[in-house]
This record gives structure tokens, sequence and C-alpha cells, in this order.
């Protein structure tokens, strides 16, 4: 049971908010010398070296860097102008293109806060104009800035092929069709609640200076670069060209010759995109360097074991599992980040998802859907937290949580289609 006591213990303390990497590594630390003594570490740091030589993980600074890049170049805000032109006719058409615009900003840049940062910068404070349902227009932005985690490139998925020992190729393919249900999702329920609620998501006018060809012709300019920059790095995976890190490799280059092309590029700009990125791949390796050494501990005092037997004896067998596996990590996005989901809970979980014969790509995609709702969810939500942070005087934190609450119910009704039906979605 002592592997369980150090989880609980674990779980406790970020509760409590201590730092996660120093948490993990701390308490493996403890646990570890008390059952079975400073041996235990003696293969930690061959660990550590095959961690730094992992060319997988090569990719995560290399797509954090690219879409650092794209955030300072205004692609956001063209994105937006256009769009919102082309779609502001119709009700709620400001909303519908602020979920376009948040899917072609997943694709291209991956970036939650930096999506709900620009798009709450931006969209916000013109759908407020037009006297938007302040709920409506906040959680159509909260979600739509999170579907850089299920489409790809995304770092949950990158993070999740490694733990899984599943290609990442694979998952970024098997991730594409789930991403544009959810989108397509997203608008429906737009539609819908437009239609039923007139006043909500009224139409703007048109400006008569400006022809509809005009406004065609400026959607596609600030379509076409990004969506250059996306066939190239998910087309040379999906083709077989060239691998995740190496077309990660091809979006950095691309995002800065798309910086020349917005005339953002610059000296400053390229090193502050360093630095953030530094910062970024500074925090996961340092939380999975902490993990790994948990996983150890866990691993070494029989935890595996015990959770193993635990998960097999569990009524339903695979759907039983697989429906207690999404409804635990559902409850834990609730009060812990995805990273340490990835590299805690998914390493223990894995095991018994291979015994019951379980589609690893399905499963890894099952959980990123998951772990994208963990960005929306109260009260520790990213994406709630980043709006409101530059949210215009009148928007609430209680806009914000209500107008999240339908976007949460359709990520979990698209998880339970996909959970239900993965035939539908290839699997």
């Amino acid at each position: 049971m002592i592997g369980i006591v150090m989880f609980l213990v674990a779980l406790g303390a970020l509760l409590l908010g201590f730092p996660v990497a120093f948490t993990f590594g701390g308490i493996a630390l403890i646990f570890g010398l008390w059952a079975e003594g400073p041996e235990m570490f003696a293969f930690m740091p061959y660990r550590i070296q095959s961690i730094m030589e992992n060319t997988i993980l090569m990719a995560v600074p290399l797509f954090v860097f690219m879409g650092l890049v794209l955030q300072k170049t205004k692609l956001a805000e063209q994105l937006l102008v256009s769009m919102g032109r082309l779609f502001g006719g119709m009700r709620g058409g400001l909303a519908i293109s602020t979920v376009l615009v948040g899917s072609l900003l997943a694709a291209s840049t991956g970036v939650v806060g930096a999506s709900v940062v620009a798009m709450g910068l931006i969209s916000l404070p013109v759908m407020m104009k037009y006297n938007y349902d302040k709920g409506l227009a906040c959680g159509t932005i909260c979600a739509s800035g999170t579907l850089g985690q299920i489409i790809p490139p995304s770092i949950v998925l990158i993070l999740l092929g490694d733990v899984l020992g599943v290609p990442v190729g694979d998952l970024f393919q098997a991730a594409v069709l789930p991403g544009l249900v959810l989108v397509g999702a997203y608008i429906v329920y737009i539609i819908i609640y437009s239609k039923l609620n007139p006043s909500a998501a009224e139409p703007i006018g048109r400006d008569e200076s400006v022809s509809r060809s005009d406004e065609i012709k400026d959607a596609l300019k600030a379509i076409i670069p990004p969506l250059a920059l996306i066939v190239v790095v998910l087309g040379s995976i999906f083709a077989g060209i060239a691998t995740p890190t190496e077309s990660a490799a091809l979006g950095g280059a691309g995002a800065i010759i798309l910086a020349l092309i917005y005339r953002q590029c610059s000296w400053s700009m390229l090193y502050d995109s360093a630095y953030e990125t530094v910062k970024v791949t500074a925090m996961v390796f340092a939380i999975l360097l902490g993990a790994t050494a948990f996983s150890m501990a866990f691993t070494y005092t029989g935890g595996d074991i015990l959770v193993e037997e635990w998960m097999l004896e569990i009524p339903g067998e695979k759907w039983g599992f697989l429906i207690i596996t999404m409804l635990v990590i559902l409850i834990l996005g609730f009060f812990i980040d995805f990273v340490e989901i990835c590299f805690i809970i998914v390493p223990i979980l894995a095991p018994v998802a291979e015994l019951l014969g379980i589609n690893m790509v399905w499963f890894a995609i099952l959980i990123a859907m998951n772990l994208q709702t963990s960005f929306l969810t109260p009260p520790f939500g990213f994406s709630l937290f980043y709006l409101k942070g530059v949210a215009p005087n009148g928007v609430t934190t209680r806009h914000i949580y209500r107008g999240v609450m339908p976007f949460i119910l359709i990520q979990v009704a698209v998880l339970g289609s996909l959970l239900a039906f993965p035939e539908f979605y290839g699997m």
C-alpha cells in the first residue's frame, strides 16, 4: 500500500499548490528511501539520459517556438477581422468566425494561452459592442482557444505518444476527425442558440464601402498563409516524408517565413520567442524528470500491481475500465494540469489498457479529448483565467463560468460518441 499512500500524498500536495516537479521528485525520494533505500535510485541517471536523448520530445520545444513566433505576427488579429466581416452578417456570425479562427490557430500555433488571449482582446470587445450575450461570447472564446489540445500539432498528443509508446504521427492522423467533429458541434450549438435567443447574437451590418468580393479576398489573404503552414507541417507527417520532430522543425522555419511575410520579424521578436520556448520546455521537462522518479518509486513499491489488480476487477472488463478511467481523468482535470495527468496517471493506466487489448491510439485520443475539457472546467481551468485577465469591464467571472458550461457538455458528448462509436472515427 506504500505506492497508493505515496500517490494520495502527491495529489494532496498538488491541490495545496506545491510546485509540481519538486512535489513529484521530493515525494519519490522520501517514499523511495523509506521503502527500498538509496539503491532504488541507482538507475535514475540513465533514465534522465534516455529522456534527454528522446527525439520524439524534441518536437515539444520546436512546436512551442512555432506557436510563439506566430503569436507575435498578428496572425490572430488578421484572421479575426477578416472572418468577422465574412460571417458577421448572419445571426451568431461573430461567434462562428471565432470558432473557425480558433481551429485555424489550433492547427497552426497550438498554444492555448495565446489563442484565448488574442481572441479575448480582439473578438470579445466586438461581440460586446454588438450586444452579444456575455456568456455565449466568453464560452465561445474559451472553448475555441482550447482546440489546440486535440487538433494537431498538439503538445498533449506528443506527450501521450511518448508515454504510451504510440507513434505521434498516428495520433495526429487519428485526432483530425474528432477535432473537426468538435468544431462542427460548437458551430451547430451557436446556430441553435442564436435561433432560440435572437437577441443574444444579432447580425452586424455590412460595411457597404467594402464589396463582398473584397471581403472574400481579404479572408483568403488571411487564411492562406497559416493554411499553407498547416499543410506543410501535417502534410509532411501524413505523407510519411518527415517525422513529427522533423515536421516541427519545418514548422519553426515556416513560422519565421510567415513573420517575414507579415513584416513582424525582428531579432527582439525571435529572442523573446526563443526565451519563452526555453521557459515552457524547462517546465515540461522538470515535471517529466520529477514524474519519472515518482513512477519509478511507485513501481518499486508495488503500487502499479495493486492498481492493475483493482482495474482488472472492475465490472464490464474493457468498457468498465474505459468509463471509470475517463471519469477519473475528467474529475482530476478540475484540479490539476494536463501535464501531471499525462506523466503520472496515464503511465499507471497504460499497462491495464494493454492487458485488456484496447487500441492504444484510440485510448490516447480519448485521453486527449478528455484533457482538453480540463482547460474549461472550474475552478482551475486555465482558459478561464486567461480570458478573465484580458476581459473588458462588465465581463465577470460568473459570465465566463456560465458561458463555458454548454461547451463542456458538448466536449463530454463528443468524448462519449468517441467512446461509444470508435468505428465512426476510424479507430
